[in-house]
């Protein structure tokens, strides 16, 4: 189901994607709202999922995790237990940050990062270690054009939103 946000909830949430170390009353200061309507409004969008998580953003390069590598997957095969499988494994490994299922002739798409190209190839044995992995294709990262994790809310509109039920606020 998709959350209406009004003009308050995106101010929040926009700010909130910029620097998510804010208090309630920085918060309430920077989008115009006093810091209780702030807070009721900061918990709705926390119990309805809009807001999963706030978190701190570290730099992998200074970190000594600066090689990340886009790995293609196909599988053997798509039986009942392939793909979930699958996926309980993927989500056990550290190295990946985000993995997705695609569409076309791959199966799942992974975002990995790791120290260097022998802890890669180590990792993607562990993969390859996987009896429903069939190939794996690598794409290294080369330079970083851009790196966001905020949502472009400013695509939303009154008359796309669909209505969610929330209290006045």
């Amino acid at each position: 189901m998709t959350y209406k946000l009004d003009q308050f909830d995106r101010k929040i949430l926009t700010t909130l994607q910029r620097d998510a170390g804010l208090t309630v009353s920085e918060l309430a200061a920077r989008i115009g709202l006093s810091t209780s309507p702030c807070w009721r409004r900061l918990k709705r969008l926390e119990d309805a999922g809009v807001l999963k998580k706030r978190v701190a953003i570290l730099d992998p390069e200074r970190l000594g995790l600066d090689v990340i590598v886009f790995a293609e997957i196909k599988l053997e095969v798509h039986g009942q237990e392939a793909l979930p499988n699958f996926q309980q494994a993927v989500a056990k490994l550290p190295e990946v940050l985000e993995c997705y299922t695609v569409m076309g002739e791959i199966d799942f798409l992974l975002k990995v990062v790791t120290t260097d190209i022998h802890a890669y190839e180590r990792f993607l044995h562990q993969l390859l270690s996987l009896p429903m992995v069939r190939e794996i294709n690598s794409r290294m990262a080369v330079s970083e054009i851009k790196c966001t994790n905020e949502l472009p809310l400013g695509l939303l509109t009154a008359g796309t939103e669909k209505i969610a039920p929330h209290g006045n606020y």
